[in-house]
């Protein structure tokens, strides 16, 4: 790629993520937590029980600041930790009725967004547009 044309693709990158990180900011802002808080509801909800290592990885966090997090969210009764059934050394965090309903709610908006996007492009576009999302998610 040219100069000019990965400045062009520099600008575009970080005006879509701060219109993403907008959006998440006001769907938080709604919800009462962080986005991050949303975004571990937003995992354990899809994964199922998941053990920390793993949700911390997701996350891109040290287990020990998701401790903290999880601490947080158990005390406000959306998650709670349970003995794992295949190693009783280790637990899993799972989503707490309440925290389903946030999952719920909080998917919704995703579904929405994805919507709004898809829905300004062709469906070929649409498809390619998420091939090359999933390329790049290979990287990161």
């Amino acid at each position: 790629m040219c100069p000019e044309d990965l400045h062009r693709l520099s600008r575009v990158v970080i005006q879509f993520y701060e219109k993403m990180f907008s959006w998440e900011g006001a769907i938080a802002k709604n919800s009462g937590l962080s986005p991050q808080q949303n975004h571990t509801i937003e995992i354990v909800g899809e994964e199922g029980p998941i053990r920390m290592k793993p949700l911390a990885d997701k996350l891109g966090v040290t287990t020990g600041t998701l401790t903290v997090m999880i601490d947080r969210l158990q005390k406000a009764d959306y998650v709670e930790r349970k003995n794992d059934p295949d190693d009783r050394r280790a637990f899993n965090i799972v989503l707490t009725e309440k925290g389903k309903q946030v999952h719920n709610e909080h998917h919704a908006y995703h579904s929405k967004l994805a919507e709004d996007i898809s829905g300004c492009l062709k469906e070929e576009e649409a498809k390619q547009f998420v091939q090359m999302l999933e390329q790049i998610n290979t990287i990161f």
